[in-house]
């Protein structure tokens, strides 16, 4: 499909989080996408100082007639045809689940190749950090819409309702919870204190991984989603985009923990996303005999 003028559409509409100071939500999905040569029409659901890991802050939060109204806009927008994925991830209120499907509806109508990416952050090991009713809007109305979904490991188990002690666990519930391709952070690893990203779609099971840093910044799953769909867009295979999605992100973490910094320091390590040196151990557990091409 090609725009207007002619082009082909490489815009990404980003729908997350803003924070004045840090790389989270939007901050590290914008980054990351224009970087790697992507326009982004960029999309806050709360606006923060900073994360709220760091301390209580001020929270900003669209009215849900005002969040419609501007969705409404993008939905009617004459560059619509421009887009070629959309990204959400953190939500503010759970109406506005409802109105970023009706967006990706929008842009599907206007260019059926597009992909929509729902990253559901909604919370982690210590649990959720979200309303349930938005966890619910996310697992109810966004996931059935997706095409990909980038969920931690504690997402899923929330979202499935079940423990995911191990690899064969997190696979089956990838493949039972949503849509076709499952991008599943901090799943299990088959090295000695390593921790992986797998993915899991109709005909492969790939892991990627590496060695844990404790104590990461915060943003890892938004710059994962981010970096995944970039990949993807520019014509990388599943196995490929997966392996160096989880370079750059481990490259970029390792450099922010040497460095002692509280937050990813993307703007320093900006050449990580494009030209990741570091080397992941990537393993196709697709089970023998499966067709790949099935």
């Amino acid at each position: 499909m090609n725009t207007a003028n002619g082009e082909t559409p490489r815009a990404v509409i980003v729908i997350s989080s803003h924070v004045a100071r840090g790389s989270v939500g939007n901050r590290a999905a914008v980054f990351a996408l224009e970087t790697l040569g992507h326009p982004v029409w960029a999309v806050p659901t709360v606006i923060l100082p900073w994360h709220p890991g760091h301390g209580p802050a001020t929270r900003i939060v669209p009215e849900p007639e005002q969040f419609w109204s501007f969705m409404q806009d993008l939905q009617r927008a004459p560059w619509l045809g421009e887009v070629t994925a959309v990204l959400s991830g953190y939500l503010g209120d759970a109406a506005q689940a409802a109105d970023v499907a009706a967006l990706v509806g929008a842009v599907k109508a206007r260019n059926p190749d597009a992909l929509y990416v729902c990253d559901p952050v909604m919370g982690d090991a210590g649990g959720l950090y979200v309303p349930q009713p938005v966890a619910e809007a996310m697992r109810d109305t966004l996931l059935p819409v997706a095409d990909i979904a980038t969920p931690n490991r504690y997402e899923l188990e929330w979202m499935t309702g079940e423990k995911l002690v191990d690899l064969e666990a997190t696979i089956s519930a990838a493949r039972n919870a949503g849509p076709a391709r499952m991008l599943v952070t901090s799943a299990p690893a088959m090295i000695a204190g390593g921790i992986g990203n797998l993915l899991v779609t109709p005909f492969e099971v790939m892991l990627a991984e590496h060695r844990a840093i404790a104590g990461p910044p915060n943003g890892l799953g938004d710059l994962t989603a981010a970096v995944f769909l970039a990949r993807l867009l520019a014509g990388q295979t599943d196995a490929k985009a997966l392996q160096s999605t989880t370079a750059s992100v481990y490259e970029i973490l390792a450099r922010t923990a040497k460095r002692g910094a509280d937050e990813l320091q993307l703007e320093t390590d900006a050449r990580s996303l494009s030209q990741p040196m570091a080397m992941v151990q990537f393993r196709n557990l697709t089970p023998p005999g499966k067709d790949k091409r099935a």
